[in-house]
């Protein structure tokens, strides 16, 4: 299955620490009609997220299941399948295994869809998303510089660009 992960905070919503509350949630502008188009093209849509907000205890799972949940209705309402939501609530001491850059989070969605990483994306605001896809073996990355800071002189990525609104410049098949 060709899919495209996509990193929530600062890729889908602006970046808020510890968003935990839907009245924080904004979207990036862009983002349904780039998640449109990437349906259009045949790509299935996973969302990958770090949430060590959990493990920290800033917020609850289920504080985090209300915002994704309402997350996914505006999706939905846009006509945008988001297929799954795969996210780490672990602090970075914690050492898990889904924690990016680790690939945990992409080993449940491969065994779960059978990933085809040749053909596969990562979309991501962090070199720490980047990694882990390089990780996993999926090597088509865009870091996108509406979430963090970004060098572009040391990133791995394969392409930077201002925000998912441009990424049908490099998705195009």
């Amino acid at each position: 299955m060709k899919t495209i992960f996509i990193d929530r905070d600062g890729v889908i919503n602006k970046e808020v620490q510890y968003l935990h509350k839907i009245e924080d949630f904004q979207f990036i502008e862009g983002v349904f009609t780039s998640c449109k188009y990437l349906q259009k093209i045949g790509f299935n849509l996973i969302i990958v997220t770090n949430q060590s907000g959990i493990g920290r205890g800033y917020y609850t799972k289920q504080d985090f299941n209300i915002v994704n949940n309402w997350m996914l209705n505006e999706f939905k309402c846009q006509n945008i399948n988001i297929l799954d939501v795969l996210y780490c609530p672990h602090k970075p001491e914690d050492n898990c295994k889904c924690r990016k850059p680790k690939t945990g989070m992409f080993e449940i969605a491969d065994i779960k869809y059978k990933i085809d990483k040749k053909k596969s994306w990562l979309i991501g605001d962090k070199e720490s998303d980047i990694k882990a896809a390089n990780n996993f073996g999926i090597t088509n990355t865009i870091l996108v510089e509406s979430g963090h800071k970004v060098n572009k002189k040391h990133s791995k990525a394969t392409f930077i660009t201002p925000s998912i609104k441009h990424i049908s410049s490099f998705i195009n098949y």
